[in-house]
C-alpha cells in the first residue's frame, strides 16, 4: 500500500527573517490584492515562488528560487525527517485543533488504488503547477491527504513524540497558530513508516498538484532523468491526517447561477417542485432550516427581491429515476451526495447547464460566504443562489472508494494548509 518516508524538507532559514511573515495559504485562494500584501511584509515571502506573475513568471520564479538558495535564505534540512503539523483554530465558536505530518509519499498511478481521489480537475490549473514545477523542481505546497486508522495507532505515536515544546510555533496572519516538530530519522519514523503500508490514502486538498507531480515524473523518466527508485521527484510531499480527526471541518461551497437568458423563477420553482417539496422561508431562518434537515438532500434556493425557498428531495422513484439518468455508471456514493443531487436534478435537468458549463464556470460561481450568496443575486446577471450543506468527511471515503470523483468545489477542508513552512525540494538547485 502507501508507502511514506521522512525526507529533508527545504526550510526557511534565520537570515530571511520572521517565519510568521514569509508563508502564506494556498495560492488558489490569494487575490492579487492579497498577493501584494503578502510581498510588503517581507521580500522573502512564499508567494514569489509559489504564484509568479509577469509575463516570464516561470523563469522569473526559477531565478529567484536558485538566488535565495545561493543566498541561504532557504536551505535543505541536514538530516531526513517527518514533521509533525499543527493547526489550532477557532471555528463556529470552538476552539480546534488538527495534527499530522508532512512526509514524502510515493507517486502512483489511481489505477493502483493505493492513493484515491474525490474530485474532478482542471486542465488549466495542471498546466500551470506543472509549468512551475519544471522550473524549480521543487513541491512548494504540500497535498492534503488522509487515512483510517480506527486503533489510532499513528496518531497516538505522533501524539508521543509531540509531547514537548514545538520546534517553531507562530500564529499566521489569519490567526490560525501553527506549530511544528521535526521528528528526525530512526526508530520512531521507522514505526510510522511500517504502519502506512498497511493503509490506503485518500486525497481531500490538491488533486491538481498530485496528477501535475505524476506528470512530472512521467517527463523526467522520459528524460532520462530518473533512474531508479531512489529519485525525490518519484514521491511528492504531503500533509496525512487520520480521518477520524476531531479537528477536521469541511465547509460547503455555496452555488451562484450567473447569465442565464430565460431564465423565470416561478417556472424554475414548478419545476423544482416535480423533484422537490419546496417551501418559502424567512432569511433568519435559513441556517436553522438547512441545520434542521441533515440527513436529508436540502438546499436553499436564494431569489431575487430578498425571497428564500427551502427545497427538499422528494425520495420517490421519478427522483430516483432522473438522477440515474443523469448519472449513468456513477457509484450509489456519488449519486447520494447533495451536490450530485443539486447538479444533476436542478442546474442540468432544470437549468440546463451541463456538466461541461459547470466545470468551465460559465453560468456558475463559488463561493463558501453565504452573505456573498444573497448578496450576489442582487447583481443584475445572477439568476439566483443555491446554500448547501457542507460534504462529510465519510461521504468522500465512500465516493473515493467507490473511484468516483465528486463534482468540482464539492468540499472546502478548513483551516487551509500554510505553504512555506516545511518544502520539498526535488533537485539540487545547481543540476537545472
Amino acid at each position: 500500500m502507501a508507502k511514506v518516508i521522512p525526507f529533508p524538507a527545504l526550510k526557511f532559514t534565520e537570515k530571511a527573517g520572521d517565519i510568521s511573515k514569509n508563508v502564506c495559504p494556498p495560492y488558489d485562494i490569494i487575490s492579487q490584492k492579497e498577493r501584494g500584501d503578502y510581498v510588503n511584509d517581507s521580500p522573502c515571502n512564499i508567494i514569489r515562488l509559489e504564484l509568479p506573475v509577469g509575463e516570464n513568471a516561470y523563469a522569473n520564479a526559477c531565478a529567484l528560487y536558485k538566488s535565495m538558495r545561493k543566498e541561504k535564505l532557504l536551505d535543505v534540512d541536514t538530516v531526513p525527517a517527518f514533521y509533525v503539523y499543527e493547526e489550532e483554530f477557532e471555528v463556529y465558536g470552538t476552539t480546534k485543533k488538527i495534527k499530522g505530518i508532512f512526509a514524502r509519499v510515493k507517486l502512483e498511478e489511481f489505477s493502483e488504488k493505493v492513493i484515491l481521489p474525490h474530485e474532478e480537475t482542471l486542465s488549466k490549473a495542471k498546466d500551470d503547477r506543472f509549468n512551475l514545477m519544471c522550473a524549480t523542481y521543487c513541491n512548494f505546497s504540500p497535498i492534503y491527504s488522509m487515512y483510517t486508522d480506527e486503533k489510532r495507532v499513528i496518531p497516538k505515536k505522533i501524539d508521543e513524540l509531540t509531547d514537548r515544546k514545538p520546534d517553531i510555533e507562530f500564529t499566521a496572519k489569519d490567526g490560525v497558530i501553527q506549530r511544528l516538530w521535526v521528528i528526525p530519522k530512526g526508530e520512531d519514523t521507522d514505526f510510522i513508516e511500517k504502519e502506512f503500508e498497511k493503509k490506503q490514502l485518500f486525497i481531500a486538498d490538491g488533486h491538481h498538484r498530485y496528477e501535475t507531480a505524476l506528470n512530472f515524473k512521467k517527463k523526467l523518466i522520459s528524460d532520462g532523468v530518473i533512474k531508479d527508485e531512489n529519485h525525490p521527484a518519484n514521491y511528492v510531499m504531503m500533509m496525512l491526517i487520520d480521518m477520524e480527526n476531531d479537528g477536521l471541518v469541511v465547509f460547503p461551497t455555496h452555488r451562484i447561477i450567473k447569465g442565464l437568458h430565460d431564465f423565470n423563477l416561478p417556472s424554475a420553482l414548478e419545476k423544482i417542485g416535480e423533484y422537490f417539496n419546496v417551501c418559502e422561508i424567512p432569511y433568519n431562518e435559513i441556517e436553522k432550516s438547512l441545520a434542521e434537515n441533515d440527513g436529508k438532500k436540502a438546499f436553499i434556493l436564494c431569489a431575487k427581491g430578498g425571497g428564500f425557498y427551502l427545497l427538499t428531495l422528494n425520495e420517490n422513484e421519478k427522483a430516483k429515476a432522473a438522477l440515474d439518468a443523469l448519472n449513468p455508471g456513477k457509484s450509489q456514493a456519488y449519486k447520494n451526495l447533495d451536490v450530485t443531487v443539486l447538479h444533476s436534478l436542478i442546474l442540468e435537468k432544470i437549468f440546463g447547464i451541463d456538466k461541461e458549463n459547470m466545470a468551465n464556470q460559465i453560468n456558475l460561481k463559488y463561493t463558501r460566504d453565504v452573505k456573498e450568496a444573497v448578496n450576489a443575486v442582487k447583481d443584475a446577471d445572477t439568476n439566483c443562489a443555491f446554500l448547501i450543506k457542507a460534504t462529510r468527511v465519510k461521504e468522500i471515503k465512500d465516493v473515493s472508494l467507490a473511484f468516483d470523483k465528486m463534482p468540482q468545489k464539492s468540499t472546502y477542508f478548513y483551516p487551509k494548509l500554510i505553504t512555506g513552512l516545511v518544502m520539498n525540494e526535488l533537485a539540487s538547485p545547481d543540476s537545472f
